[in-house]
């Protein structure tokens, strides 16, 4: 195998790691958002456990006023009552006495309904503070694994691309400049075998005089379709197939 080849497969294998690297780092925000929002889903759901007892604890104060409120007008007709001569006033102010003692009774009613509902928000604020701190729990300890994996990535991503320069460096410049053009344009499969005639990127059927070149290792040979440097070893099929 040319020298030449031998160091391009060698900057190829670095440059996929780097590419590796650079990808679980791209991954790495993306996951922490979603434990994140993960998390502000939970205290969301309790967030909104606690208001809806707030709710109840105000509507059921709004009713205690309104039953004072039907009190003091059945105060007020009794008094009215004690006063007038009439009897029609009077069974008129009693009228309002019983509809007013009705009122009560069916917001008491109500009350009772809230009572009930409100034992059951307790519940579900019960349990969506359990939830919320389980959760809270969980996704710290993932955020904090993540963190770690995220300084370890950098760390290898800094080491990988400074030996990349010293691998880089040790090729021809002409060559180099070739497989950086490709790097960028075919991804880090750059320098290929060939496999039954065919180029090991493209899989295109290579010419015969590529194949002699390729087998030859007196130069470098290119593939004429998709411009992939070819490269040969002994194990390799160079036989067309059908």
């Amino acid at each position: 195998m040319l020298e030449i080849i031998e160091k391009l497969l060698i900057l190829q294998d670095r440059d996929r790691k780097i590419h590796r690297v650079q990808q679980e780092l791209a991954h790495v925000g993306p996951e922490r958002d979603a434990l994140t929002s993960k998390a502000a889903s939970t205290q969301s759901q309790l967030d909104g456990a606690k208001t809806r007892v707030k709710q109840i604890e105000s509507e059921r104060k709004r009713l205690e006023l309104d039953i004072e409120a039907k009190k003091t007008l059945i105060e007020k007709y009794a008094n009215q009552q004690l006063q007038t001569r009439k009897n029609e006033e009077y069974r008129a102010l009693a009228h309002e006495i019983e509809m007013a003692k009705d009122a009560i009774f069916k917001i008491e009613d109500l009350e009772i309904g809230l009572m009930e509902q409100a034992e059951a928000a307790q519940r579900d604020v019960a349990a969506a503070t359990q939830a919320a701190a389980a959760a809270k729990k969980l996704v710290d300890e993932q955020i904090s694994l993540i963190n770690q994996r995220e300084v370890s990535l950098k760390k290898e991503f800094a080491e990988l691309q400074s030996g990349r320069n010293t691998l880089a460096g040790a090729v021809e410049e002409t060559i180099r400049n070739r497989y950086d053009r490709l790097l960028k344009s075919k991804g880090d499969n750059i320098v290929v075998g060939i496999s039954h005639g065919n180029c090991g990127g493209c899989h295109m059927k290579l010419p015969a005089q590529y194949l002699v070149t390729a087998r030859s290792q007196q130069e470098v040979a290119a593939c004429p379709t998709c411009g992939r440097i070819l490269y040969f070893s002994p194990d390799m099929d160079m036989t067309p197939t059908d």
